[in-house]
């Protein structure tokens, strides 16, 4: 069986700025700021690709250590989907 893929919560918005991006969840109010790292993961996340991948191309990217770069992918989607930001698409 192949993992699901992660979507945003169809009440959460997404604005980019110069230094991220930030995530209102419209129904709640409450609001997440991510620095461009974290919008990179998010970006990769939601076009499909595993948490392998996303880790991948950020070490790739930021020669971050590949064990670094896992656990901050795994606790990102963690924090995420604690506070019903990502879903898993249906």
């Amino acid at each position: 069986m192949s993992p699901r893929s992660l979507t945003l919560h169809p009440d959460v918005s997404l604005a980019e700025t110069d230094d991220g991006a930030v995530l209102l969840h419209q129904r709640t109010g409450r609001y997440w700021q991510l620095n461009p790292t974290g919008v990179l993961v998010l970006k990769q996340l939601l076009d499909g690709r595993t948490h392998d991948q996303a880790a991948k191309e950020l070490t790739a990217r930021h020669r971050a250590a590949p064990d670094a770069a896992h656990r901050d992918v795994s606790r990102l989607v963690d924090e995420l989907r604690t506070a019903r930001i990502l879903v898993e698409s249906r």
